[in-house]
């Protein structure tokens, strides 16, 4: 892939994040989610590429845009896989609470693991503690196991889980083991993120969340040298049926190499509402601010870009920086 494609995928993020954010705190879930994908697919038609959505807003007869299958890009430059999320959080925007993101990645064709829409167990950390997590371990055996990587005694370990009912065991599990917890009500690529980080103060993630949500995060955590380790749950009949028809293994533990192959990823994000890691989008009269997040595992490279945007001379943010 071209280095400057990770540049050129903020200018995605930045876009989709305007977007929302001007719907926080309205209670307008899908006119939020609608505003991102409205202007990630404006930008992604100037990006020089030849992308395929392989994780996208559903089927085509499902979704106007983003679906997956969708040719992006201008038609020329590298081929690759696309995985978008252009407002991972609509929840989380709807009522102007914490981490939301707008939020893509993209490899080179075929390297990125086609999930189907459904859930995902999984199990995330940072780079101190890869090798030591395993997602058939007890909560208390994997909380120990990072205890001891960081060098820090379990009460002083945070993990983050969504708080839903269906994780009413693994909260329990972590507050008798001794650990602390962050409970999020939306998005997770977010949580996984932020154990690679140690200013967010998260060590772990476990639970079930979105299986495409948990490829866009390894990308992400490939990039920072972290570990995610998932496994396929579907809740019914017909997703069972689904994953088979996809020669996907249900029993099977998924690992970095098996979510995204190779070595050459960009993972892209651009802060909707404040979060641990990226603030929100600002308006200030005639500009715009954001703070984005832009990796690529081939170099390693971490960059946080902080964008200040005239919305008169670019009011949809399409034309060259």
């Amino acid at each position: 892939m071209e280095r400057s494609l990770s540049m050129e995928l903020v200018r995605i993020t930045e876009a989709a994040g305007v977007a929302a954010a001007r719907w926080m705190g309205r209670g307008l879930k899908n006119e939020a989610d609608d505003a991102a994908t409205t202007a990630m697919r404006m930008v992604f038609d100037t990006i020089p590429m030849r992308g395929t959505v392989v994780i996208g807003e559903g089927e085509m007869d499902e979704a106007p845009m983003l679906y997956i299958g969708e040719k992006l890009g201008m038609g020329h430059g590298p081929e690759v896989d696309v995985a978008v999320d252009p407002l991972e959080g609509t929840n989380i925007v709807a009522a102007g609470g914490w981490n939301a993101l707008a939020v893509l990645a993209i490899s080179d064709k075929g390297n990125l693991l086609h999930a189907p829409d459904m859930y995902m167990d999984k199990i995330a950390v940072g780079p101190e503690s890869v090798g030591k997590i395993d997602i058939d371990a007890s909560v208390k055996d994997n909380l120990l196991a990072v205890a001891k990587a960081k060098n820090k005694d379990i009460g002083d370990i945070v993990a983050t889980v969504l708080n839903r009912e269906r994780h009413t065991k693994v909260i329990e599990e972590i507050r008798a083991a001794g650990a602390r917890i962050k409970l999020i009500n939306d998005g997770d690529v977010a949580g996984v993120i932020n154990t690679a980080f140690a200013e967010t103060g998260v060590d772990i993630l476990f639970g079930l969340g979105g299986a495409p949500e948990g490829v866009i995060s390894a990308v992400g955590l490939k990039c920072l040298g972290g570990e995610i380790q998932g496994r396929l749950v579907p809740s019914n009949a017909a997703e069972l049926e689904r994953c088979k028809k996809m020669g996907l293994d249900v029993n099977k533990i998924l690992r970095m190499d098996d979510l995204v192959k190779g070595d050459d990823a960009i993972f892209a994000a651009t802060g909707v509402t404040d979060g641990e890691l990226l603030r929100g989008v600002r308006f200030t009269g005639a500009y715009s601010e954001t703070h984005s997040l832009v990796m690529r595992t081939k170099s390693g490279t971490v960059r946080f870009v902080e964008g200040r945007h005239s919305m008169k001379m670019k009011p949809n943010l399409i034309m060259e920086t």
